[in-house]
C-alpha cells in the first residue's frame, strides 16, 4: 500500500487538475473562436480586394475599348489626317501619346522643340529612360504572379502571399497617372503629349516599346536618325573607338522595332529636314497638324544642343 503522504499528494494533485479543467476549456474555446474570426476576416479581406481589383479592371477595360474605338475611327478614309489616339480620364481631356525614339547627338532636341511648338502638342525632354524601371518592375511582378497563379488565392502562410492578386490593368493605370502627373504634366490645351529619349535598352527594346504601348494606349513613335559618321564624331561618341559600330547596331535595332510598329511610327532624318524643311511635311500630316513653314524655319533658326 502507498504511504499516507503519497496518497494525500496524489489526491491534492488530482483535485487541482480537476479545478483547472474548466478554465483551460474556456481558453481553448476562446482560442478557437479567435481563429475562426481571423479566418473569416481574412476571407472577407480577400473578397474585398478581389472585388476592388475587378472594378478597377472593368474601368481600365472600358478605357481600352474606348481607345480602340477612337483608333478604329482614325483609320477610316477621310481627309488624310489621322486623329490622335486618346486615353480619357473621367474628368480630363482626350490625350494622344508621342515619343521620340533616337540616340544621342541626333538632333532630337531640335525635333522635340519643333513638335512642341505645334498647337496642342507637348513633347518633354529626355529622362534617362526612367520608365524602363517601371517596365522591369511590372514585368517581374507579372512573371511571379503568373508563375504562382492557381485556382484559388495563395494562403497567408505562403511565402509569396498576395502576389497572385497583382492587378495588371490597375497597375498600368496607376503608373500612367504617375508619369503624366509628375514627368509629362500636360497643359490644359494639350492633346498630344510625350517625351524624347536617347536612353533605350538594347536586348529587350521590342518588349520595352510594347510595354510603353500598353502603358500609353495608342502611343506613336517618331524615329529620328542622323548621318552616323557625323554622330560618331560628336561629343562623347568621339571618345569611343568603336562609336560608329555601336551606333550602327543601335540604329539597326531601333529600325527593326519601328518597322514592326507599322503606321504607329514614322521615320525622319535630321540631315534631310535641315537641308529642306519640306522633309517635315509628312510628319505633320501623320500627326494631323498644319504644316507652317515659317514656324518651322523660326524654330530651326534657334541654336539647339545638336
Amino acid at each position: 500500500m502507498d504511504p499516507p503522504a503519497a496518497r494525500r499528494s496524489r489526491s491534492l494533485l488530482a483535485h487541482g487538475v480537476i479545478r483547472l479543467v474548466p478554465p483551460v476549456r474556456r481558453l481553448v474555446a476562446q482560442r478557437d473562436r479567435l481563429r475562426d474570426e481571423c479566418r473569416r476576416l481574412r476571407q472577407e479581406g480577400e473578397q474585398t480586394r478581389r472585388e476592388r481589383d475587378a472594378v478597377r479592371g472593368e474601368r481600365d477595360n472600358l478605357r481600352i475599348e474606348r481607345n480602340a474605338l477612337v483608333l478604329a475611327a482614325s483609320d477610316r478614309p477621310g481627309d488624310g489626317r489621322r486623329a490622335a489616339p486618346a486615353d480619357r480620364a473621367a474628368d480630363g481631356p482626350a490625350l494622344g501619346y508621342l515619343f521620340i525614339l533616337t540616340y544621342g547627338r541626333s538632333g532630337s532636341t531640335l525635333l522635340q522643340n519643333l513638335l512642341s511648338t505645334l498647337p496642342g502638342v507637348l513633347v518633354r525632354g529626355e529622362n534617362q529612360g526612367v520608365l524602363y524601371d517601371l517596365y522591369r518592375f511590372h514585368s517581374k511582378v507579372l512573371h511571379h504572379r503568373d508563375r504562382l497563379a492557381g485556382s484559388s488565392p495563395l494562403p497567408p502562410f505562403h511565402p509569396w502571399w498576395g502576389i497572385d492578386g497583382y492587378p495588371e490593368d490597375a497597375a498600368l493605370a496607376e503608373m500612367r497617372h504617375l508619369v503624366l502627373e509628375t514627368l509629362i504634366r500636360p497643359r490644359p490645351e494639350s492633346r498630344i503629349v510625350g517625351f524624347k529619349e536617347i536612353c533605350w535598352p538594347e536586348e529587350d527594346l521590342a518588349e520595352y516599346v510594347a510595354f510603353l504601348r500598353q502603358l500609353f494606349p495608342g502611343a506613336r513613335f517618331v524615329f529620328n536618325t542622323r548621318q552616323l559618321a557625323d554622330v560618331a564624331r560628336s561629343k562623347w561618341w568621339a571618345t569611343m573607338p568603336d562609336a560608329l559600330d555601336r551606333l550602327t547596331l543601335i540604329e539597326k535595332r531601333m529600325a527593326a522595332v519601328v518597322e514592326d510598329l507599322g503606321s504607329s511610327a514614322i521615320r525622319v532624318h535630321y540631315d534631310d529636314y535641315c537641308a529642306d524643311v519640306e522633309a517635315l511635311r509628312p510628319l505633320h500630316e501623320w500627326l494631323g497638324a498644319e504644316f507652317d513653314v515659317e514656324r518651322v524655319r523660326t524654330v530651326m533658326a534657334v541654336r539647339h544642343s545638336y
